[in-house]
């Protein structure tokens, strides 16, 4: 993730990727779903930008969905992006957040899976985010459904569910519309608990 300047939590908070648990499994499942889906609309890119990678495991499944692509993965965590090269050396990584991604070049797809709930400047980055990818998705854990959950198994209750470096709480209606000023919205899906989106920019159109 890209994590908030004010609210720095490096890399996954709780690892969904590694769990054994049947339940998170099986929402995990439906997200990947969903996002493949997603990925079908952005046709076959050359060049593909991750903003707020983590540890790299959306990065090596872009890399792994799209083999002829050059895929970089960013995170303005030096920490987190060495931990990202350790676990996938064979990708590439870099130190940047969403905010710099204009000055990286020109992207066919731009990916920022979970990072807007994280950041100070959401408008900021989705103006980034549109100047440099030709496609971007986007996800959030959907509020607040997610908060809910949290609270039913017991987590963050001194926090009301919030998970630690949530700064934005994104309702299904409310991210759709924030994606709409800056993007031709594609197609929508909202596998529990997210919502994410694919839409063309509207600056590089």
């Amino acid at each position: 993730m890209t994590p908030s300047r004010t609210a720095v939590v490096a890399g996954n908070v709780y690892d969904k990727y590694a769990t054994t648990h049947p339940v998170a499994r099986r929402l995990q499942r439906g997200f990947e779903q969903a996002m493949d889906a997603l990925l079908d609309l952005a046709g076959e890119p050359r060049r593909i930008l991750e903003v707020g990678c983590g540890e790299g495991h959306v990065t090596a499944r872009l890399q792994r969905r799209f083999p002829a692509a050059q895929v970089l993965g960013t995170d303005l965590s030096p920490e987190i992006v060495a931990e990202a090269r350790a676990r996938h050396p064979e990708l590439r990584f870099e130190c940047h957040s969403a905010y710099d991604a204009p000055a990286l070049g020109a992207f066919d797809l731009v990916v920022a899976c979970e990072v807007f709930e994280h950041l100070d400047d959401p408008v900021r980055a989705l103006d980034a985010l549109a100047g440099a990818g030709r496609i971007v998705f986007a996800s959030v854990p959907r509020e607040p459904l997610w908060r809910v959950l949290n609270v039913a198994r017991g987590r963050y209750l001194s926090a009301l569910g919030n998970t630690p470096g949530h700064v934005q709480h994104w309702s299904r209606g409310a991210f759709l519309g924030f994606l709409a000023t800056r993007l031709e919205l594609l197609a929508v899906r909202a596998p529990t608990p997210w919502t994410m989106a694919i839409g063309r920019s509207r600056e590089r159109a």
